[in-house]
């Protein structure tokens, strides 16, 4: 069992207690059974633009935790130019949805958010307790990594307008399942956007963060 380090460096200046992630929004949307999210996806990316807007405004960092695609010398940006430059049915999407220079992005290269060791350590970076899911595909990496993040004792919020599946009875039986199960609070991101208007800001000084014991993560 090796152990990570979680130094960054000094290159996580943002310290929160909630944390937005944003899974495989970036996406080509090009597999098979794509047809029912196809109609839908450019709705869900809208409200989760509202969503990530309101985070940025309350001061909760945003982190794009995405698929390499296969493409496995890709960096996020080479994965943006693919599924915009190649004209996949995610394309709107993504471009929508592209990062700002103040977001976070975390490659993974499979399902689950936590499969990638740099976001266990983001995360403890930014003091992180609370995480705010919202992406594709519902069902399968958004259910994945709600169980790590469960598991890891992260209190969940799951917007339910702001995640999708193949099909609306998959997404619906995924949500109920994080819900029963991970204690997900689900409710609809307006109102997860009228808690982030009311909650004070809790960004802690590099004073503060320096005498705080860290985590160190270990696989």
């Amino acid at each position: 069992m090796t152990e990570t380090s979680n130094d960054l460096h000094g290159m996580v200046p943002d310290s929160n207690d909630t944390v937005l992630l944003l899974i495989d929004v970036i996406n080509h949307l090009d597999f098979e059974g794509n047809e029912e999210l196809l109609l839908v996806a450019e709705e869900i990316g809208k409200r989760i633009a509202k969503l990530k807007a309101a985070a940025h405004k309350a001061g909760i960092p945003v982190v794009y935790v995405n698929d390499n695609f296969g493409k496995w010398k890709s960096d996020f940006h080479n994965v943006i130019e693919y599924v915009i430059n190649e004209n996949k049915p995610g394309k709107p999407l993504a471009q929508l949805l592209q990062p700002q220079e103040d977001d976070y992005f975390v490659l993974k290269p499979k399902h689950s958010a936590f499969y990638s060791t740099p976001l266990d350590i983001l995360l403890n970076h930014l003091d992180a307790e609370k995480l705010i899911l919202a992406g594709f595909a519902g069902n399968i990496c958004v259910l994945f990594t709600a169980n790590d993040a469960y598991m890891r004792n992260f209190k969940l919020i799951i917007p339910r307008d702001c995640i999708g599946s193949n099909t609306k009875e998959e997404n619906e039986a995924c949500l109920d399942q994080m819900e029963k199960l991970l204690k997900a609070d689900t409710r609809p991101s307006t109102e997860i956007i009228e808690d982030m208007i009311k909650k004070p800001k809790t960004k802690k000084t590099d004073a503060e963060r320096a005498q705080e014991p860290k985590k160190v993560i270990k696989k």
